[in-house]
């Protein structure tokens, strides 16, 4: 579970930046370019997410309003992962407390008093972990439909 310095010192002192149209996402452009410059496995991990997430039925991938790529199940966000692999999704309190006793993900990054979860990817193998957590939320929602 390494934290991001670099990304919590940006979201700390410049996070209101992210309401001024496409900051987010050039920012989220340099994290990306910054991933395959030093950690490029990560951006693999990221790629068999999509290629995974492409295939469940409706399910639909886009930008996130703050930056990276969001996964919703007809319409509702599963999660959504920042260009190093910050991987965000959002559970019950419960079901928090559950995940993080594994000692897989930690507190979000910037709600760490909610019900939201960050799994930091960190190597190609990191995407089954991920990949499991989205399964999760699939299912959770589509219990709801």
């Amino acid at each position: 579970m390494k934290k991001t310095n670099l990304f919590r010192f940006v979201v700390k002192y410049f996070g209101f930046l992210k309401f001024v149209p496409l900051v987010a996402q050039v920012f989220d452009a340099w994290l990306k370019l910054w991933s395959l410059i030093t950690k490029p496995e990560i951006l693999d991990a990221m790629d068999d997410i999509e290629a995974e997430l492409s295939t469940w039925q409706g399910v639909t991938i886009g930008l996130h309003k703050y930056g990276g790529m969001q996964f919703n199940y007809l319409g509702k966000e599963l999660g959504h992962i920042h260009g190093n692999g910050i991987l965000d999704m959002r559970f019950s309190r419960v079901e928090k407390r559950k995940l993080m006793e594994e000692q897989m993900v930690s507190d979000h990054h910037v709600f760490p008093d909610s019900g939201w979860i960050t799994f930091y990817i960190q190597e190609k193998e990191d995407s089954d972990y991920a990949i499991l957590l989205l399964k999760m939320a699939y299912y959770k929602k589509q219990r709801w439909v």
